[in-house]
């Protein structure tokens, strides 16, 4: 089974669009309105997954209710990179905030830093680093 889409409410999916595809690299792959949910849709392509960000389009939607209880986002997603020191430094130079600068060993065993979500658009990530 491999993942599909990770799905973040928020209240500027373009904006968090924008934020993903600077500072990791990806690209939105589809844009859309889904009517009947109250939402509007960015897709962005994350290799073998599909990040989605989803925006209420009015009041008393599910989502705008969601953001209303919640913050925006969910724990964390996790990308996996190549080289997780680069991927760091390369971050620290654009000014972005990490929750651990030295690499932690995760769940997987593999090694992992986190973004803070203040340069996430709210969204806690992990960063992993996959031979």
């Amino acid at each position: 089974m491999e993942l599909d889409h990770v799905n973040i409410a928020t209240p500027d999916a373009a904006a968090l669009a924008e934020v993903f595809a600077t500072l990791f690299g990806l690209e939105v792959v589809k844009r859309t309105e889904v009517a009947d949910q109250g939402v509007r849709v960015v897709k962005l392509s994350a290799g073998n997954a599909v990040i989605e960000l989803t925006k209420p389009t009015g009041r008393e939607t599910p989502v705008d209710r969601f953001l209303a209880r919640n913050r925006p986002g969910l724990h964390h997603i996790c990308f996996r990179v190549a080289d997780l020191r680069a991927k760091v430094a390369e971050l620290e130079a654009r000014g972005v905030r990490l929750v651990n600068r030295e690499p932690t060993i995760g769940a997987a065993g593999l090694p992992i830093v986190f973004v803070h979500p203040s340069s996430c658009g709210g969204v806690l990530v992990e960063l992993q680093e996959t031979p």
